[in-house]
């Protein structure tokens, strides 16, 4: 999955181009409003959480470091065992699953409160009264994509590709 940015200049486009994009059979769970704060968005899709934190990059290295972590606890533990007991290879594992999942955890409690870094760059067009819109599509659909947009919308403005989505959220 790809993450297409744009800026809209207004609600009524934006609801145009969620029209256009629900025709092209992209789900509607799929597509993501940003505005300023107050602006009534009526029934286009608000940016939830996932989209508006760095929840899910903040994860995903919470799992990575939490994991590794946790592996060399479980062999440090293996090699030295306590006195009388003899350790087998389930005990790293079992170590690098918890370093996993505690590192998940805290580190998504922090990502919640960072804004996503992505976002950071269109601030100032949201700030103006504009609208961003994200799209999640396939990788092979992002030309199409943003030929439909650019070509029915000229006053849209092109805000690049995020490189991966995760497909869950």
């Amino acid at each position: 999955m790809r993450r297409l940015y744009f800026t809209l200049p207004d609600i009524s486009t934006a609801a145009t181009v969620v029209d256009e994009l629900l025709l092209k059979r992209i789900a509607s769970n799929r597509v993501h409003v940003l505005a300023k704060t107050g602006t009534a968005l009526g029934d286009l899709p608000e940016a939830s959480l996932f989209q508006k934190s760095d929840f899910i990059p903040a994860v995903e290295r919470g799992l990575a470091v939490g994991g590794i972590t946790g592996l060399i606890a479980g062999a440090v533990i293996v090699g030295l065992p306590p006195a009388g007991l003899s350790l087998g290879g389930g005990v790293i594992l079992s170590a690098g699953l918890a370093g996993a999942s505690i590192g998940a955890w805290v580190s998504s409690m922090i990502g919640v409160d960072v804004p996503n870094s992505q976002i950071h760059q269109f601030e100032q067009a949201i700030e103006a009264g504009e609208i961003l819109m994200m799209v999640d599509i396939p990788k092979a659909r992002v030309a199409e994509i943003e030929a439909l947009v650019y070509s029915h919308h000229p006053n849209a403005s092109a805000g690049g590709t995020e490189p991966h989505i995760p497909a869950f959220p």
